[in-house]
């Protein structure tokens, strides 16, 4: 597989499998796509090494006792990659992205309490070189988290 966009029929059968339950053998996957269980395994190693799909146990984060959760859009001056760079090295920021439109960063952050939020928004975030301004939003609760959006 030479990269992500050079991921064949079958390889994209087994990542649909994949998305429906992780913990699906690779016997079970075998049978769906028309391979043997040794091929699957080949195929599933060389998607993980080549970054195409992780396999990983998605939790819940109020089990875990991370109480609240929010998305801090950030406006930024200069080079929003830097600033970036500084939010990714932040253990509560689990998701981040560039965007285009009225924020340029976008931080999904996850802490176990207002307090902690409001600890991280005011001396690690909003301190940063860079930052002009920020809007969070709150999660009051979950409704919808997808990770099997296919392969298309």
């Amino acid at each position: 597989m030479a990269g992500r966009d050079a991921l064949d029929d079958t390889s994209k059968r087994i990542i649909e499998q994949l998305q429906e339950n992780g913990r699906r053998s690779y016997a079970e996957i075998g049978k769906a796509v028309g391979l043997s269980e040794a091929a699957v395994r080949q195929r599933v190693q060389r998607l993980t090494e080549s970054g195409a799909i992780q396999i990983v146990a998605v939790t819940d984060p109020m089990q875990l006792g991370f109480h609240r959760q929010a998305m801090v859009g950030l406006r930024v001056s200069g080079d929003t990659r830097a600033v970036a760079a500084e939010l990714s090295r932040l253990e509560a920021v689990d998701y981040l992205v560039l965007t285009a439109g009225s924020f340029d960063i976008l931080a999904e952050v996850v802490c176990e309490s207002d307090a902690d939020l409001s600890e991280l928004l005011n001396t690690r975030i909003r301190t940063l070189p860079g930052v002009l301004s920020s809007e969070t939003f709150v999660y009051l609760e979950l409704r919808k988290q997808s990770y099997d959006w296919g392969t298309r």
